[in-house]
């Protein structure tokens, strides 16, 4: 089987894949897609169709990632499963926990560690900020706090998430999750895609 993941969680969808020992091959699509989300259903198709030609069942690693829909009529159309929710914070945090946490503070940044590690590259460099950052406010104004999804915290990861917080002004929240809404996910896509 092989599992078309977002680039931004292929690399603890491998971990666990090994871990557990199921036979998956994770193939990722660029992270950066994100900034795109109208071409990510698009990207999925592609590489999925290429994929069947090659293995007994494709599955998809990627929620609806601001696709708003497309990415589950690709899905619909080509018989094949996607993760649950509306991003993989609802992957990593779980749904529930996140639209309480939205309810409560709307103007919530969050962070996984993906972004916490490449929040320069990804954020700063991708709106400009490090060339223009009298633009913080014009995309940061709304917002009042960071949420950091720690998926596996170390000293590097918190420091990181710190500067980043500090890059864009905001207080910084750490909210630990583990990988195991990941795995649960992975699990039900996986059982689902080989039913």
């Amino acid at each position: 089987m092989a599992l078309v993941a977002c680039g931004a969680i292929a690399q603890p969808c491998a971990e666990v894949v090994e871990r557990r020992g199921w036979p998956v091959d994770v193939v990722p699509l660029p992270p950066l897609l994100h900034n795109h989300p109208q071409r990510i259903a698009g990207e999925v198709e592609r590489l999925a169709l290429t994929l069947r030609e090659r293995y007994d069942a494709v599955a998809v690693g990627y929620a609806d990632c601001g696709t708003y829909g497309a990415l589950d009529e690709v899905c619909d159309r080509l018989g094949l499963v996607r993760l649950a929710g509306l991003h993989c914070y609802d992957v990593f945090g779980g749904a529930e926990r996140l639209r309480t946490m939205l309810e409560r503070q709307p103007g919530t940044y969050v962070l996984t560690d993906f972004l916490v590690r490449s929040f320069d590259r990804t954020v700063i460099a991708e709106l400009g900020l490090d060339r223009y950052p009298e633009l913080r406010d014009d995309y940061f104004a709304h917002y009042t706090r960071m949420v950091w999804l720690a998926q596996e915290p170390d000293g590097e990861l918190h420091r990181l998430a710190a500067r980043a917080a500090d890059r864009v002004g905001l207080p910084l929240t750490v909210v630990p999750t583990g990988h195991g809404g990941l795995e649960r996910a992975l699990a039900d896509v996986l059982a689902a895609t080989a039913a």
